[in-house]
C-alpha cells in the first residue's frame, strides 16, 4: 500500500512565515505595550490588571478586523498620517495627567513634611493645603473606561503596522495570521504588565515611555506627510 506523498513545499513556506511573523511580533509589540503600561501605570494596583485586559482585548478585535480588510486599508491615502495625529493626541493627554500627578505627588510630599518638622498647626496645615489646592486643583481620577479609551486609541494608530506586516507575510497561510494577532497581542499584555510595574516602582520612567510614544507618533506622522504628498504628485500628472 502506498502512503500519500506529503507536499513539503507548503509546509516549508508555513514554518518560513511562521518564523517570519514571531520576528515582527517581537519587533512591533514593544511601542504598544509601552502605551498600554503608561496608561495602567497612573491607575491603582487593583485595577490595572483589568485595565489591561479590556484594553488588549478591544486590541485583539481590532487587529481582527484589520487583518480581514488589509487590502482596503493599503489603498487608503493619510490614513498613517491620521494615526500618527491620533496618536501624537494621546501622548499629549497622558503628559498631562501625569504633570498633574506629579504635581499631587510634591503637594502631598511638603505637607507632609511640614507636619514632621511640626512647623506649624493642623488647621494651619489644613489652610496651607487649602490654599495649594487654589493653586493646583487635583485632578479627578482616572476612571476604567477612561484609560481603556486611551489604549484602544493609541493602539488603533500604533497596531496598522503590525497588523500590515504579519497579514503580507502569512496572507496564504490563514493558521500563521491568526497564530500572529494572538502573539502579538500576549507579547503586548505580558510586556504591558512588566511595564506598567516599573513605572510605579521608577516614576521618572514614565517620561521615557512618553519620549517613546511622542517619537513614533512624530515618525507616523512624518511617512504619512510623504506618502500623501506623493499620492498628490502622481495624481497631478494625470
Amino acid at each position: 500500500m502506498d502512503l500519500p506523498a506529503l507536499d513539503f513545499t507548503i509546509t516549508l513556506s508555513e514554518i518560513t512565515a511562521f518564523l517570519q511573523v514571531i520576528m515582527v511580533d517581537l519587533v512591533l509589540a514593544g511601542d504598544n505595550a509601552i502605551v498600554v503600561g503608561v496608561v495602567a501605570a497612573s491607575l491603582p494596583k487593583h485595577q490595572r490588571a483589568r485595565v489591561i485586559f479590556l484594553g488588549i482585548a478591544a486590541a485583539t478585535v481590532m487587529r481582527v478586523g484589520f487583518a480581514v480588510i488589509t487590502t482596503q486599508l493599503l489603498q487608503i491615502i493619510g490614513l498613517t498620517l491620521a494615526g500618527g495625529l491620533l496618536l501624537l493626541w494621546v501622548c499629549w493627554k497622558l503628559w498631562r495627567e501625569v504633570e498633574a500627578q506629579r504635581r499631587e505627588r510634591k503637594a502631598e510630599k511638603a505637607l507632609q513634611e511640614a507636619a514632621a518638622r511640626g512647623g506649624g498647626s493642623t488647621a494651619a496645615l489644613h489652610d496651607g493645603s487649602h490654599a495649594h489646592g487654589h493653586e493646583h486643583k487635583k485632578a479627578p481620577p482616572k476612571t476604567v473606561g477612561q484609560a481603556v479609551m486611551q489604549i484602544v486609541l493609541a493602539d488603533l494608530s500604533m497596531s496598522l503596522d503590525n497588523v500590515l506586516a504579519v497579514a503580507g507575510i502569512a496572507r496564504d497561510h490563514a493558521w500563521v495570521l491568526v497564530f500572529g494577532l494572538v502573539l502579538s497581542v500576549a507579547l503586548m499584555g505580558a510586556a504591558a504588565t512588566l511595564i506598567a510595574n516599573m513605572l510605579r516602582r521608577w516614576p521618572w520612567l514614565v517620561y521615557i515611555g512618553l519620549a517613546i510614544i511622542f517619537y513614533v507618533a512624530c515618525h507616523m506622522i512624518y511617512d504619512g506627510t510623504i506618502k500623501v504628498y506623493n499620492a498628490a504628485q502622481t495624481a497631478a500628472l494625470f
